[in-house]
Formats: structure tokens, C-alpha cells, sequence
């Protein structure tokens, strides 16, 4: 699996996985992280691990989505990919200006 796959903290790599150019769930096909992923718990201590991890994931994501004909803007790629954070609009248009 190349190293730009999302892997999980814990465990094996995760069975939900994807990476860029399209973002699309290699289990599932569904716009990744995928309903799957975005089911699995995340208390407190998951929150701060997935912080790190999507944050880097996050800034390709912004790159490889932005800008195509129907995609997301960047807000939304932020409030997709930071699913676990309650952030408004306004909070993720500046992570999403951060991580460009």
C-alpha cells in the first residue's frame, strides 16, 4: 500500500482506506472518509490522533479536489475530511486557509 494511504492509528490499516487524486473509498467507492469510517468512535484521546493525521491528509486533499468542475470548495473539503471536529463555517474556511 503506498505510504500516501490513510492509515489507521490502531491496528492494521484500515479496510476504508483512499488517497488522492480523487478521495474515493477503496472499500466502498464513496466519497472518502466514507460513512464506514465516519462511524467509528472517536472519544477524546482518537480526536487528538485523528487531528494530526487528517490535517496532513487534509492540505492534499485541498490540492487534488479544489478547483474541479462540480468539487467541493475548500470549506467543504475541511468539514469533510475534519468530520470529527464540530467546526463552523467560518472555522473551517480558516483551517482551510491554513492548510493551502
Amino acid at each position: 500500500m503506498p505510504a500516501s494511504r490513510w492509515r489507521s492509528g490502531i491496528g492494521p490499516v484500515a479496510a476504508h482506506t483512499a488517497g488522492g487524486p480523487w478521495w474515493r473509498c477503496d472499500a466502498c467507492g464513496r466519497d472518502w472518509p466514507c460513512p464506514t469510517l465516519r462511524a467509528t468512535p472517536t472519544d477524546a484521546s482518537r480526536r487528538a490522533t485523528l487531528i494530526l493525521e487528517f490535517s496532513r491528509i487534509t492540505r492534499r486533499a485541498i490540492r487534488d479536489l479544489r478547483g474541479r468542475p462540480g468539487g467541493p470548495d475548500p470549506i467543504a473539503i475541511v468539514r469533510r475530511f475534519l468530520w470529527f471536529l464540530p467546526l463552523t463555517d467560518e472555522e473551517a474556511r480558516a483551517v482551510a486557509l491554513r492548510l493551502r
